[in-house]
């Protein structure tokens, strides 16, 4: 103590935080008032949700990262739930998934696109003609809703212009649904199919998928578009996935796809996604990559006596095979 006074040292001194901030803390808003909505559609940063039976759009809440919110999502919202012209809520929780379908750009390409989420039924929408039907696209969306525990069904259109037996014989030894339609015809079987699910629409371009959609849920008023007299492919109309309720349910209907890459799932997954092949597979030696020139593939002895069908081999040996390069993506 010098005249009074007490010397003073550093802890002494008040020291304030730089900007005059507090501490950040990881402890973030559990928002436990948080309304929940249902995720029907994404457009460049603003997500269209359903909060009850009144429809909100919302922004994401920054706390949540970049983490992806996609059509089928099931969040949590506050702000502004009105629903009123010009309102704006925000998601600040997305509830855990009880399933994603995912796909790749091609088979080499390691990012995953997620597609939808919580759907329970993949629907593979392939046209019998014009264009015509693509059976590899087919077999990797199979695997894709193996991958997905979706139960897959396989809806043929444009049974006017040529009849199912064709392709119904390519899958007689795999169990799988499928509906015939016609646009003109009776879609009783594909209502009761899709009513109280939450079904996700998924097909290549021009197959007449956004038509079907139209005929289902009038309202929708999809774009619908033509195949190319050149290239007999579809030109793309519908440019991003869409909910729509139906029926105690939902029909998610996507933008049609030239390819269906599976990057992501391993290679014994998609064997198991061709359930016909399976069985026969499981006696190959260990590590069988079940090419062509792999000793003591059991395929090759299936196909031999007339237990497996040789074009079913063949494309699940092309899809195996474009995982290392480029092949026949279709």
């Amino acid at each position: 103590m010098r005249g009074g006074r007490r010397d003073l040292d550093e802890d002494d001194v008040p020291v304030r935080a730089r900007g005059g901030s507090r501490p950040r803390t990881r402890n973030r808003p559990k928002h436990e008032d948080a309304r929940q909505g249902f995720v029907t559609a994404v457009d460049r940063g603003r997500y269209s949700c359903l909060v009850s039976d009144r429809p909100v759009v919302a922004m994401k809440a920054r706390e949540l990262g970049r983490g992806s919110i996609v059509v089928g999502d099931r969040v949590g919202l506050v702000g502004d739930l009105s629903g009123e012209p010009g309102t704006l809520a925000r998601v600040v929780r997305v509830e855990e998934r009880a399933s994603v379908l995912r796909r790749t750009a091609d088979d080499t390409d390691p990012v995953e696109r997620v597609i939808v989420a919580n759907a329970d039924q993949l629907v593979i929408v392939c046209s019998l003609a014009d264009p015509e039907p693509r059976p590899r696209f087919v077999d990797r969306c199979l695997v894709a809703a193996f991958d997905a525990g979706l139960d897959p069904l396989l809806c043929l259109t444009k049974a006017d212009l040529d009849g199912p037996g064709g392709l119904l014989r390519t899958y007689a030894g795999v169990d799988l649904a499928h509906v015939v339609t016609s646009r003109t015809g009776d879609l009783s079987t594909l209502r009761e199919r899709l009513a109280g699910r939450i079904s996700v629409l998924v097909g290549y371009s021009g197959v007449g998928k956004s038509t079907l959609v139209n005929l289902l849920v009038p309202e929708a008023e999809r774009s619908v578009g033509d195949v190319n007299p050149v290239t007999r492919r579809g030109r793309h109309t519908s440019t991003s996935a869409v909910a729509l309720p139906f029926e105690g349910g939902w029909i998610i209907d996507t933008p049609g796809l030239r390819s269906f890459g599976l990057a992501h799932v391993s290679p014994d997954d998609v064997v198991a996604g061709f359930p016909d092949l399976a069985d026969e597979a499981a006696e190959c030696p260990p590590g069988c990559p079940h090419s062509g020139d792999a000793p003591g593939c059991a395929l090759d002895a299936g196909v031999a006596k007339g237990r497996l069908a040789a074009e079913r081999v063949d494309s699940l040996r092309r899809l195996l095979s474009s995982r290392d390069a480029e092949d026949d993506r279709h």
